[in-house]
């Protein structure tokens, strides 16, 4: 706690922790192997979708969820899908309440990516693929967005 000396009230130093990670749900599938494993003229087209989700587990503890989507298609045929949902468990204090959702949204995904994409990394590579390193992720960019097309929505009830 730190002490502001203009008005003596005590302040939280902001705090975030990770108390836990974890897989919540893995899945890999590669319908077409083996003949999917063969060599081809042009690299497969990969769609990556990623999506966060936040709940509170108390006044402090929140379950953030990253999940991620990746599937790679040769013209028409599925080569793999790659599902991943990849949770941790964060202690939240000090924080003003304004910047709780870009913590949650923003910071806390941050921290997990980097063990998400080495699982789909391993799973991709033991599922006989080269390794799919999915590039960077700007939460910051998707937390805008995702804001944007809420308040759009509650713009759109309105009227209706």
């Amino acid at each position: 706690m730190t002490t502001d000396a203009a008005t003596g009230n005590q302040a939280a130093t902001p705090s975030l922790s990770i108390l836990a990670q974890y897989v919540k749900d893995l899945s890999f599938e590669n319908p077409g192997a083996p003949r999917s494993l063969q060599a081809r003229e042009n690299a497969p087209s990969i769609n990556i979708s990623v999506n966060v989700n936040a709940n509170p587990l108390s006044e402090t503890e929140y379950d953030v969820v990253l999940s991620l989507n990746a599937e790679a298609k040769d013209g028409g045929k599925m080569l793999f899908n790659a599902e991943l949902s990849y949770g941790g468990v964060f202690r939240v204090t000090g924080f003003p309440q304004e910047h709780m959702l870009p913590v949650l949204f923003i910071e806390c995904p941050r921290l997990l990516f980097p063990f998400a994409r080495q699982i789909v990394a391993d799973a991709t590579r033991n599922g006989g693929f080269p390794p799919l390193m999915i590039d960077p992720i700007d939460f910051a960019q998707m937390f805008q967005q995702r804001m944007t097309e809420e308040q759009v929505k509650a713009q759109v009830s309105k009227t209706n």
